[in-house]
């Protein structure tokens, strides 16, 4: 497998890999944290990818199979000013991912992105939804500590938080 930002000829694989996840998160006890909303909405992904923070991980046969949103830099995400519950472990720059998804073609693909992710920056945060236990699996695998809950913008559901350092 191999990272690349995402680009415009790549968006309608996106949004088929995120109407994937969506299906993949309410057969596995969460219907609610994209479903309801049908998030993300295509005018954010071709925003991510405009400013360069949208990327997609390819499979040996340089398949899209995989998407999500990384950007780094000193205080970089306002809902993680808050943070209820807890604490994060350390407050210089960091990175973050969002929008993680794939399309359930391999095993681990999610894996492979946060690793990658955690490897340009040495330092990551994380959030998903409380339902989202396969997400939950994956980070506490990868060595995340879960250090409180966050709310975002979009929905009235909490988000357990996630760093890593």
């Amino acid at each position: 497998m191999r990272i690349r930002k995402t680009t415009e000829e790549d968006f309608d694989r996106v949004m088929k890999i995120y109407s994937y996840a969506r299906d993949f998160m309410a057969k596995t006890g969460n219907p609610n944290q994209w479903g309801p909303t049908n998030w993300p909405p295509e005018t954010l992904i071709h925003d991510d990818i405009k400013e360069g923070n949208s990327y997609v991980c390819l499979n040996e046969e340089n398949k899209v199979i995989g998407t999500f949103y990384f950007i780094q830099g000193k205080d970089i995400e306002p809902t993680y000013r808050k943070i209820e519950e807890g604490e994060w472990i350390e407050e210089p720059s960091y990175g973050v991912v969002h929008r993680l998804a794939s399309d359930g073609s391999e095993k681990g693909i999610g894996r492979y992105c946060l690793d990658w992710a955690f490897e340009q920056c040495g330092h990551l945060r994380v959030d998903t939804h409380t339902d989202n236990k396969v997400m939950q699996n994956i980070l506490e695998k990868l060595g995340f500590i879960k250090c409180g809950i966050i709310h975002v913008i979009e929905d009235n559901y909490p988000r357990f938080a996630y760093e890593k350092i």
